[in-house]
């Protein structure tokens, strides 16, 4: 086993435990639902939706899924051609 191999497996399983805190951290989509049955969509946070904490935490859970892909195809690529 490479050094290599070794660091980038570590940064996975950071990464990995990042992106579960992350997730656990979110607010659940269904809160919108009050909309459908007739409630007010047109409330201050629907307005800065895209400012509040829930979009933040959204944003970095795509950043760091797409690292994490990247990072197990590099992994997957070493430990095949080592």
């Amino acid at each position: 086993m490479s050094i290599w191999e070794i660091v980038l497996g570590a940064v996975l399983l950071l990464l990995a435990v990042v992106i579960v805190i992350i997730i656990m951290l979110q607010e659940g989509h269904q809160q919108g639902m009050g909309a459908i049955m007739g409630g007010s969509s047109d409330t201050f946070y629907s307005k800065h939706k895209s400012r509040s904490l829930d979009s933040f935490l959204a944003r970095w859970t795509r950043i760091i899924a797409i690292v994490f892909f990247l990072l197990v195809i590099a992994l997957n690529a070493i430990a095949f051609f080592s």
